[in-house]
């Protein structure tokens, strides 16, 4: 079997001024790329849905949307709106890391084995460019929340492409994990789990790599991601040519 190849092989810098979108049929929602500059108020309707959900499992402090809210270490983020119109699922990107000292993944892991690692996996990994996942949710009254979560662990590797980076990192409990990995993310199995938030919790770290990803997806999976991928790449670089074009015109 011959595997699709990804829009996008060599990461590239894409600069939009609008909304990219594409429709996820079997999630019946419209999956959005934006940037909280670009968006507010679909930026403030994500963090308000981020805030009700983790508020449910009782771990809104890890939110900290006083310093989030600003969207100043946001480059993008990924709203799923549902048929009408109302935001059920998002993440949102932050980066390109300095260093480990920009990740959030460094206080979850603070008194816990395997901290000095973490450090080291990133520090590692920031000359090929990193940009961290975070402040993942999905609405669980939405009937269609798997295919919801779904849809976000595909679009999250688009990322890479669209900020011109090689490494996405994530962190999270193992339900969430195992959604990841089904887009090519690769569990860091040499770091222990972290206890973050609380006792509940064993927290993990995940990498998806560009150049490897692909061959890690399950197939079904990279199947989607192959036509939804190319759909807002497409939307993404027209929209770059549209902004090189006006620009030169008025010189």
């Amino acid at each position: 079997m011959t595997t699709p190849q990804l829009h996008a092989i060599a990461p590239q810098k894409l600069h939009f001024r609008e909304n990219l979108s594409v429709w996820i049929s079997d999630a019946q929602c419209r999956l959005v790329v934006s940037r909280p500059t670009l968006d507010r108020g679909l930026w403030n309707e994500y963090l308000r849905g981020a805030h009700r959900t983790y508020k449910k499992h009782g771990v809104e402090c890890t939110l900290n949307l006083d310093s989030v809210y600003s969207g100043h270490d946001t480059q993008l983020f990924f709203a799923a709106l549902d048929g009408q119109g109302d935001v059920v699922g998002g993440a949102r990107i932050i980066g390109p890391l300095r260093s480990a000292d920009d990740s959030h993944a460094v206080i979850e892991w603070a008194g816990n084995p395997g901290v000095h690692e973490v450090r080291k996996m990133i520090d590692d990994r920031v000359p090929f460019g990193v940009v961290e996942a975070k402040t993942g949710w999905v609405d669980s009254d939405s009937r269609h929340r798997d295919a919801i979560a779904a849809a976000l662990a595909r679009a999250l590797p688009l990322s890479m492409s669209l900020l011109g980076v090689q490494f996405v990192m994530g962190t999270g409990a193992a339900h969430a994990l195992d959604r990841w990995r089904s887009s090519g993310a690769v569990i860091a199995a040499k770091i222990p789990a972290a206890i973050y938030p609380d006792e509940r919790y064993r927290t993990k770290m995940i990498w998806w790599d560009h150049r490897t990803y692909a061959n890690h997806a399950e197939p079904k999976q990279l199947s989607k991601m192959v036509v939804e991928s190319r759909k807002l790449m497409r939307d993404a670089d027209a929209l770059s040519v549209t902004t090189t074009a006006t620009t030169g015109a008025g010189q």
